[in-house]
């Protein structure tokens, strides 16, 4: 796969400044049309071997670009926080917005071949990397985003060369660590791991370019040259289709769901109600003081009928726990900045670290439930929205996060009851709007987006816990016994 990028390419020095100041125009204007139309954003990744260049070319195309326009994330090594929360947590903060420019150097890519190089993981954790990083990608690529990556190759007599060559002048010395050297003896192992990661990864829509990377006046007019094709092409062409790749739903046979096998005339009487409140919100609080929890974190979704009782359901969860430990975040109409971002991003930023919880008054189903029956998104970007969401809670689980999803349930007619006694009462008033009348005259296509949302979604690490929500009290402790018993079984 590296072989076209070992040949010797080269570019004499008049081409190359004959080449530059038109090149820079070009990309120029191509960053100025990006910030204009604020269609998409443009994300650039610059990957390669240790001495090919790779900040070089990003401190270059900063120079050569209007640098208001571009983000540049250099390559850390994840900090306490990042460690504390699923691995693209970290790269989903970093997601330019569109009509702006991401430029990595050094991507999602790095550390799983770094981590297989060095023997840390088996061949096994690297292919299931490259697999999340594919679908991470390809959701990108769904939501728009024009995705470029570069990979800067020597080969390992180029690359012992150049390592030499910065060492040898005590002004470029500082660019060589000792980790150059220690990569530099693993090369063909990374060679084969690199080589593999790309194979795996270059797609139709996102593929790799190998840049050859012992001549910089070649590596540079290759880079810019590339870039500024695919941001033309992606300005002046048409919206591309996207397609659906997810199965279609399939063809409902009859009525019955399984809203139908729900019980709304469960009942706790108030007695009841009060000793079992005071005793579940006693373990949970408890529970979420344990050691095991510390090391954890846990994200809870309610979602539901509109009057179903979500509010109340949360004050009841939260007046078991310490403030500190807990945040909610209510999910309304995405603001602009949310608008210029993949759909999730709004909630990957949300993600709670060690020992705190997360609680989302509507959530990221907003996109198979609202998005779909209002018809704010197309029928693609709901349909994929299902695997999307499975992956987006999967990460959460692998991370250690206890993932809670409640649906809160109730009957047209006692959401009627609860919609006029809100307008009935002046400090409930709030509580009640034009679209929650509106809502109610498409009930059965929000209960069928449920029913597939259930359907589709419901997993072994982040089930749905269905809540009869009829009467209020029955409806809250059920979702405080649902959380007792899960933190129990987890920790």
């Amino acid at each position: 796969m590296f072989e076209s990028a070992e040949l010797g390419h080269r570019e004499d020095k008049e081409t190359f400044v004959a080449e530059v100041p038109k090149l820079r125009e070009s990309l120029l204007d191509a960053q100025f049309d990006l910030a204009q139309v604020k269609r998409f954003p443009l994300i650039v990744l610059i990957g390669g071997v240790d001495g090919g260049g790779k900040s070089e070319i990003v401190n270059l195309l900063n120079a050569w670009m209007d640098p208001r326009h571009i983000q540049t994330h250099g390559l850390e090594e994840p900090n306490d926080e990042d460690r504390q929360r699923p691995h693209m947590w970290r790269w989903w903060r970093q997601l330019p917005p569109k009509g702006t420019t991401g430029l990595f150097n050094g991507s999602w890519y790095t550390f799983p071949i770094l981590q297989r190089a060095h023997r840390k993981t088996k061949e096994v954790h690297l292919e299931q990397s490259l697999s999340r990083i594919q679908r991470f990608e390809r959701m990108l690529l769904d939501e728009g985003a024009l995705l470029i990556k570069f990979w800067m190759h020597l080969s390992k007599d180029a690359q012992k060369k150049r390592l030499k060559k910065l060492e040898a002048d005590p002004l470029t010395r500082w660019r060589v660590t000792d980790q150059d050297w220690e990569h530099f003896e693993m090369y063909d192992r990374f060679r084969k791991i690199s080589e593999r990661s790309l194979q795996v990864t270059s797609t139709a829509d996102a593929p790799w370019t190998i840049v050859e990377a012992t001549d910089f006046r070649y590596q540079a007019l290759t880079v810019g040259r590339h870039l500024l094709e695919a941001m033309r092409k992606r300005l002046d062409g048409l919206p591309e289709q996207l397609t659906i790749l997810v199965p279609p739903l399939p063809p409902r046979l009859d009525s019955v769901n399984v809203f139908q096998t729900l019980d709304l005339t469960q009942h706790t009487a108030k007695p009841d109600y009060e000793v079992e409140l005071e005793r579940l919100q006693g373990r949970l609080n408890l529970l979420t003081r344990h050691k095991t929890f510390k090391k954890r974190s846990m994200v809870i979704a309610f979602e539901g009928s509109d009057a179903a009782g979500k509010g109340g359901a949360i004050r009841r969860v939260t007046g078991a726990l310490d403030a500190r430990i807990y945040r909610i975040i209510p999910i309304a109409a995405p603001t602009d900045e949310e608008k210029a971002q993949p759909y999730l991003w709004r909630f990957w930023r949300h993600m709670p670290g060690a020992g705190r919880m997360a609680i989302f008054d509507r959530s990221w189903y907003g996109r198979v439930l609202v998005e779909r029956v209002e018809g704010y998104c197309a029928e693609a970007d709901w349909i994929r929205a299902y695997s999307e969401i499975n992956d987006f809670e999967e990460q959460m689980n692998r991370n250690g996060t206890l993932v809670c999803k409640f649906w809160l349930s109730i009957s047209p007619e006692e959401q009627l009851k609860r919609f006029e006694a809100r307008k009935e009462t002046a400090y409930k008033r709030f509580k009640i709007t034009e679209d929650d009348w509106r809502n109610r005259e498409k009930w059965d296509a929000y209960e069928q987006a449920v029913c597939d949302m259930v359907d589709r979604t419901s997993t072994a690490s982040a089930p749905w816990t269905l809540v009869e929500s009829e009467d209020k009290n029955f409806g809250r402790i059920k979702v405080l016994k649902t959380l007792v018993d899960r933190l129990e079984r987890e920790l």
